[in-house]
């Protein structure tokens, strides 16, 4: 489904990534004023990741998204041992159609407005990327979609991002002021109708308003190397590189 969109996408996000200033955080505490209902339904789910979930989630493989994903999507680069996900870049045998091989892992479900986490730990190397999104398309095929990727070049920051009808608001690049693949940390956003506010460690970072997605999309981590130097700068063929999930959460908005 989102096969020729996110290749779209993600050349429309390369032109404007690199114009957008660095933010600072925004000390506020996150609240979840917005989150809360009488009834259970409103309640956090959140998924572990001591196995695969197949009911709620399934494994993306034997197909490439093509454009600058430089991979195919492999079962085999998922895996879940001790309470974690990890999702793997490796290579592919001669004579396939790409080079490399990344992991997926995506729900079967849509969902909507929100408080979306993960608790995870990116691939620090140059030409990669590693991301926690929600992805769905209207019914023209346009992305709707919220970002957050770590381009493996630089891990002391991470971008956020959203498309509204396939269209890029540009990026936000963060400076966490840690490096993120050395440990694991909480990331998240909360989705309004008007608003995404993005979230590090439970504390606000950036906020964008407008008009934001609106179409329920899936939860989907990945991680592949890309054919984008000048964004990701080139990756040198090291494998395998591996980027680490410890669970992800999702809280309703309250209607």
């Amino acid at each position: 489904m989102k096969k020729s969109i996110i290749a779209l996408s993600l050349l429309m996000s390369l032109s404007f990534i690199n114009c957008v200033p660095n933010y600072k955080a925004n000390a506020t505490e996150l609240k979840k004023s917005n989150l809360t209902c009488e009834n259970t339904q409103c309640q956090e789910r959140r998924f572990d990741f001591n196995e695969h979930d197949y009911k709620n989630f399934y494994i993306s493989d034997g197909w490439s998204n093509g454009g600058a994903f430089n991979c195919i999507w492999r079962k085999n680069n998922v895996s879940f041992k001790n309470g974690i996900m990890t999702l793997k870049i490796d290579k592919e045998p001669d004579g396939t159609s790409r080079p490399y091989s990344g992991g997926e892992y995506a729900s079967n479900n849509t969902y909507g407005y929100g408080y979306y986490s993960v608790r995870m730990k990116p691939i620090k190397n140059d030409g990669v990327v590693s991301s926690f999104f929600t992805y769905s398309e209207n019914s023209s095929g346009r992305a709707h979609e919220i970002d957050i990727e770590f381009t493996g070049k630089d891990t002391t920051k991470v971008e956020f991002n959203y498309f509204t009808d396939g269209i890029s608001a540009g990026g936000f690049i963060y400076d966490l002021g840690f490096d993120a693949s050395l440990d694991f940390h909480e990331y998240g956003f909360l989705w309004l109708p008007d608003s995404i506010t993005w979230y590090v460690d439970g504390k606000e970072a950036i906020k964008a308003s407008g008009k934001v997605p609106s179409i329920p999309g899936h939860i989907i981590m990945n991680v592949w190397p890309g054919n984008a130097p000048g964004w990701l700068k080139p990756f040198d063929g090291k494998t395998p590189l591996a980027a680490e999930y410890d669970w992800v959460s999702y809280t309703p908005l309250s209607k």
